[in-house]
């Protein structure tokens, strides 16, 4: 079986990561880029196109894309028969979604793997096998400090911001702050688009503040986090306590767990699948005897 030729869609903060993770994959090819400013790519050594359909042989497509326009590429790809991977990070909406490409995908004959990053995605399973561990009891998840990549895009893309950073703060427990800064366009009204940012649904159930800066640039840093803690019960034994701890640069990570599941995603029948149902071993390269014996 020959390499993967995966192809990246969108050459944002993740699309740029995931280019250099497919590189560095054994198994993996890098088929192409796809971004609607084709030419504004320079130094490139693969085919930059505006549509995945230009691109001669993709066997899975990262959509490295805003959380908004995910469902859009998805349906695109599924229906030229292309696998997809993608990190959709709406909580609230993953089942919605994960029905819509369910049937784009088995109509297209090829499989999609939604909500690929690290949360939703890795930390959904370690959630899942601290559930089994202790059913009974709370498992409390606390984000950050770090950079929000997907509440930064959508602050973005407020009328009248020119630039955005939005941080997710832990106060503990698993209650947030969203401190979201902005530089204002020219003109703009900072209170009226301060309301829309805290309308829209990325904050509007946060407890979320919003500053004006003259320069966002100077506050970014892509390190994030997350601190899980579980304290329940396994049958009728009390205090069980787990721990999930890792510190990280938030693109680099998410595109590897992405790059990951477009493995993954050729081992699987035809639908839509979150990272909770498939195989774990379907994520690594090589044959499943070399990794049990090694991993077990």
């Amino acid at each position: 079986m020959g390499k993967l030729k995966v192809a990246v869609v969108g050459y944002g903060n993740i699309g740029k990561y995931a280019v250099e993770a497919v590189k560095a994959a054994p198994d993996m090819e890098l088929a192409g880029i796809v971004r609607r400013q084709a030419d504004a790519i320079m130094g490139i050594d693969v085919p930059v196109v505006d549509d995945i359909s230009k691109l001669p042989k993709v066997d899975v497509a990262l959509l490295c894309t805003p959380t908004r326009s995910v469902e859009n590429y998805a349906l695109q790809c599924l229906k030229l028969g292309i696998c997809t991977v993608d990190s959709y990070d709406i909580h609230e909406t993953i089942y919605e979604l994960k029905m819509t490409l369910d049937a784009a995908a088995k109509e297209g004959g090829a499989a999609s793997i939604i909500s690929a990053g690290w949360d939703p995605g890795t930390d959904s399973v370690v959630r899942a096998v601290m559930l089994a561990s202790a059913p009974f009891g709370l498992t409390h998840t606390d984000f950050g400090p770090g950079m929000s990549m997907g509440h930064t895009v959508a602050a973005k893309a407020i009328a009248g911001v020119k630039n955005a950073l939005s941080m997710t703060m832990p106060m503990g427990y698993g209650v947030h702050r969203r401190d979201v800064y902005i530089e204002i366009e020219n003109g703009a009204d900072f209170e009226k688009v301060r309301r829309d940012l805290m309308a829209d649904p990325y904050f509007a159930t946060s407890d979320t503040h919003v500053y004006k800066v003259d320069d966002v640039n100077v506050l970014i840093d892509k390190g994030h986090g997350v601190h899980m803690v579980r304290k329940g019960g396994a049958g009728k034994t009390q205090n069980q306590i787990f721990e999930w701890k890792m510190t990280i640069d938030n693109p680099a990570l998410t595109s590897q767990i992405m790059v990951a599941c477009a493995r993954a995603a050729k081992k699987q029948v035809p639908g839509a699948y979150t990272m909770l149902e498939f195989p774990l071993i379907d994520l690594l390269p090589g044959g499943r005897e070399e990794l049990i014996r090694s991993l077990v």
